[in-house]
C-alpha cells in the first residue's frame, strides 16, 4: 500500500467501521427475518460505501504508487503498476 496521510487513512477506516456496522446490522436483520426488500436496501448501501473506499483506495494507488513509478523512470516498475492496474480492473468487471 502507498503513502498515506493520517486523514486520509483516518476517513477510510472510520468509513470502513461504519461499514462493518452497517454489515452486522444486515445479519440481525436476517436474524429478526426482517422484510426482503428493508434487507436488500441496507444490502445496496453497503455496496455503495464499500465503492467510495474502493475508489479512494485506487485514487490514493494513482497518486502514490504509480506517480512514484513514473517518476523513477523505471520501465520496469512502471509496466508492474500498470499490469496491477489491468489485472484489477478485469477482475472487477467479472
Amino acid at each position: 500500500m502507498g503513502k498515506d496521510t493520517a486523514n486520509a487513512k483516518g476517513a477510510k477506516l472510520n468509513r470502513l467501521k461504519r461499514i462493518e456496522g452497517q454489515v452486522r446490522g444486515v445479519a440481525q436483520m436476517v436474524e429478526d427475518d426482517r422484510y426482503c426488500m428493508d434487507i436488500l436496501h441496507q444490502i445496496a448501501a453497503i455496496k455503495s460505501a464499500l465503492a467510495k473506499v474502493e475508489t479512494q483506495v485506487l485514487k490514493d494507488h494513482a497518486a502514490c504508487c504509480v506517480a512514484e513509478a513514473i517518476a523513477t523512470g523505471d520501465e520496469g516498475e512502471q509496466r508492474e503498476k500498470f499490469e496491477e492496474l489491468v489485472d484489477l480492473l478485469e477482475r472487477t468487471r467479472k
